[in-house]
Order: C-alpha cells, then sequence, then structure tokens
C-alpha cells in the first residue's frame, strides 16, 4: 500500500518507523518546514501543507492522521470521502457525535478506520488476555489504575492546554487510554462519575482527573490521570475473585513494562506470583499498524474503530459536563 501521513510530529514519526513493508508517498504539515525535514530524514517523495492534496492523490491507499484533536474529525472525514482508508489517532476528535457519524460514512465508503489506541498492543496486555482466559481466575470485580507525567516547560502553552484544539486536558488525553482499556476489559459503563480539577499549571484545562466507571452488573474502574506526576507513572490493577494481575510501566520514562500474577492459595494469605518483564521497548506501534494492514486485506471489523473512540469520548463528556468545564456548552455545538 501506499500512504500518507498527516501531521510530521513525534508521532506522525513513530507511524513512520512502524510502516515495514509499505511506502509513504506523501508527507503534510502546516509547518512548511517541517514537512520539508520530515520528507527529508525519511526519503518521502513529496512534502506538502495541504492536508486536501495528500490525501486526494490518487496513488494513496491509506492515510495516517497525527495532528491537533481538533482536526482529526475533518481530516478523517476528508479521508473517508476519498475512499481511504485511515489510522487516525486517538481520541479521533472532540466531539462522540462525529465519530459517531464518521463510523456510519465509513461503513457507506466501504473504508476501515481505525483509532490509536496502541497500548492494547504493549506486550503486557496481550499477554493478559492469554491469561484471563483461565477459568480458576474467577469473575472480574473492579479495576484500579493510573496514568501521569509531569508535563515539560511551556506545556500549558501548547496546543493541550487549548481546549478549542484539544477538547479539553489530561482526560482527553492519557485519560482515553484508561478508559479504553477498561472498556476492553469490562465493556460499556453505565454509571459515570469524576472529578477534574487544575492544580499546578496555568491553563484553562485540566491537570488531573479522577473517574469511577460501573458497569450495569457493578464492576467498577477506578482511574486517575495526571500532569503533574513528577516522576513518570503507569500502573494498571485488574482485581479478579481469586487472582490480581498488574501493569507497570511501558518502558523508557516510565520504566520497565512488567506483568504481575498474583495467584490466590486455597488456604488464602500471600498468593502465587509470577512476574514477566518486557525489557525489549514499546513495540505496541508496529503491532498496531500490522493489524491496521490486516483489517485492510482480511476486510475484517476494525477494533478499536470509531465506535471505540466514541464511546471513550462519551465519558469524557460527562465528566466535563458534571464539572462545568466551559468548553462543554451548547452553543460550542455538544448536546
Amino acid at each position: 500500500m501506499n500512504y500518507a501521513i498527516i501531521g510530521c510530529g513525534l508521532i506522525g514519526q513513530k507511524r513512520w518507523n512502524a510502516i515495514k513493508n509499505h511506502k509513504v508517498l506523501i508527507c503534510c504539515d502546516q509547518n512548511q518546514k517541517q514537512a520539508q525535514t520530515f520528507a527529508q530524514k525519511n526519503h518521502i517523495e513529496h512534502a506538502t501543507t495541504s492536508a486536501e492534496e495528500a490525501i486526494s492523490h490518487p496513488a494513496i491507499d491509506a492515510v495516517i492522521i497525527a495532528t491537533d484533536n481538533k482536526s482529526l474529525t475533518p481530516l478523517t472525514e476528508m479521508a473517508i470521502k476519498n475512499n481511504k482508508h485511515v489510522l487516525v489517532e486517538k481520541p479521533a476528535g472532540i466531539k462522540s457525535s462525529d465519530l459517531f457519524r464518521l463510523h456510519e460514512l465509513a461503513q457507506e465508503n466501504h473504508v476501515k478506520v481505525r483509532v490509536g489506541f496502541n497500548h492494547r498492543y504493549h506486550p503486557a496486555f496481550i499477554k493478559l488476555k492469554e491469561l484471563i482466559d483461565q477459568p480458576q481466575i474467577g469473575s472480574l470485580m473492579f479495576i484500579r489504575a493510573r496514568y501521569g507525567h509531569g508535563g515539560r516547560i511551556g506545556y500549558d502553552k501548547e496546543w493541550r492546554a487549548q481546549p478549542e484544539l484539544s477538547g479539553g486536558g489530561e482526560l482527553i488525553d492519557q485519560g482515553v487510554h484508561l478508559i479504553d482499556l477498561s472498556r476492553m476489559l469490562m465493556g460499556d459503563f453505565s454509571t459515570i462519575n469524576g472529578h477534574v480539577a487544575t492544580y499546578f499549571w496555568n491553563m484553562p484545562v485540566e491537570d488531573n482527573a479522577f473517574l469511577s466507571l460501573q458497569t450495569p452488573s457493578g464492576q467498577t474502574a477506578f482511574l486517575s490521570v495526571s500532569c503533574t506526576e513528577w516522576k513518570n507513572l503507569f500502573s494498571f490493577e485488574i482485581y479478579f475473585k481469586n487472582a490480581k494481575f498488574h501493569i507497570e510501566g511501558l518502558g523508557g520514562s516510565y520504566g520497565i513494562e512488567k506483568l504481575y500474577y498474583y495467584q490466590m492459595l486455597k488456604e488464602m494469605g500471600p498468593p502465587e506470583t509470577t512476574i514477566y518483564e518486557f525489557p525489549r521497548g514499546d513495540q505496541s506501534w508496529d503491532i498496531e499498524m500490522k493489524e491496521f494492514e490486516k483489517d485492510i486485506q482480511e476486510d475484517r471489523e476494525t477494533s478499536p474503530g470509531l465506535l471505540d473512540a466514541a464511546k471513550a469520548l462519551l465519558i469524557v463528556e460527562e465528566v466535563y459536563r458534571k464539572n462545568n468545564c466551559p468548553w462543554m456548552e451548547k452553543e460550542n455545538g455538544y448536546n
């Protein structure tokens, strides 16, 4: 296949790195110098500042979209209408209603749209899926997860701190990863409660969010995300009746990725413990790209796709509404 990459920043580079057996013909960025530098570095034939030019090019089969949140939906819509397959970064937009609409449009145009929830493809989560199929672990009770970083100088001046471009703060940024992983394990949530706050950064969006989500059967996901986490942190604990799993670290500055499997003994007390380590770094981008290409080659249903992203955004929107976040007012197009 021939790809176009829209957005020549850090994530665009990660996506280029993950394309192994296909070709990127065009890269695009609003910053002309950045697009040209990206093209030269990665030996791409053509660089442009026009997304329409890149997406509508007749030789392009699939488009990777890695821009600010506000631009994700219109660019995805443009690609769908040009009959291109799409890998769009999470959260795929800033309004759930847009994503439900795009899902229908993609089906009408017979194109695949995958949303970049790459955390599903970290090796610890892949191993977790194997282990939780064992009947002896019992039923799932609750999840407790934390995800955070400490920002950087000038973080409060970046596009992520501007609600008109980001759609919110830390909840819509890292929070959607925890929501998506929890939905993957538990299914849909019927009760949504949460609190957002801005404790440190001088910006109009939240730097911390705290969520309590319940399924119709009462399973709970307690989630916390933060950009005042001065030491980068990823911790995801899943409690079953007879076992506990704990994933920590994502590689790099988050520490070595590990999966702890604690199996309850009949006499209870200290559990039997197995630890899996994954020191080879983040392979999730490569695995996710292969899955996207399988979506196309095998004409299979995409997961996670636009419906998954829309359902994650429904939760984000509900928390923002309950906290009276000003960007959720009706005049901004929200229901």
